[in-house]
């Protein structure tokens, strides 16, 4: 009587690559979902900017760029795993003067985001009894500008928008 022994993947090289392929597949393809093209699927609003009076540091009054804003999907895409990166550049410059990079943005159940706001660690200082508003008035202040790029998982950062930074004096 002749005993059947069935092969197991270590005994057939090709059952063992055809298992690893079939894996790797599954795997990839549950992973890399097609990425969404962000400039179309979103739109930037509520966008409010100012200085933001960040209080006395070092003896010292300081003000530091402010922007608050939504997105909204606006086309319903599936958007997970996005990323946002804030550049903040003084007008007139190429170099950035400083960036805040956000990892994960959550969208509600309406297909927008609560409100975000990001600020620099960089800002502008004065000495008292300058007033702040005062610092916004004087001859060295330079506006800043802001860009707001997004991202989903591996892709391209794309630019979502662009505002100039008010010379409004917030504090909250």
């Amino acid at each position: 009587m002749q005993r059947r022994v069935s092969p197991t993947l270590a005994q057939t090289p090709r059952l063992g690559m055809l298992a690893f392929c079939l894996l790797a597949l599954t795997a990839s393809s549950s992973a890399c979902t097609r990425p969404v093209d962000l400039k179309l699927a979103l739109q930037v609003t509520d966008v409010s900017t100012g200085w933001f009076d960040a209080g006395i540091v070092n003896g010292k009054n300081k003000l530091v760029p402010s922007v608050t804003f939504r997105l909204k999907n606006t086309t319903g895409s599936d958007i997970s795993s996005m990323a946002i990166n804030v550049v903040f550049s003084r007008e007139g410059e190429t170099d950035h003067w400083d960036d805040v990079f956000v990892q994960r943005i959550v969208f509600g159940n309406d297909g927008q985001t609560a409100p975000i706001t990001v600020r620099t660690e960089n800002g502008y200082t004065g000495d008292p009894p300058q007033t702040r508003l005062a610092m916004l008035q004087h001859t060295d202040f330079r506006d800043m500008d802001i860009q707001i790029f997004g991202k989903q998982g591996g892709s391209q950062w794309i630019e979502l928008n662009r505002a100039r930074i008010a010379r409004q004096l917030l504090t909250k």
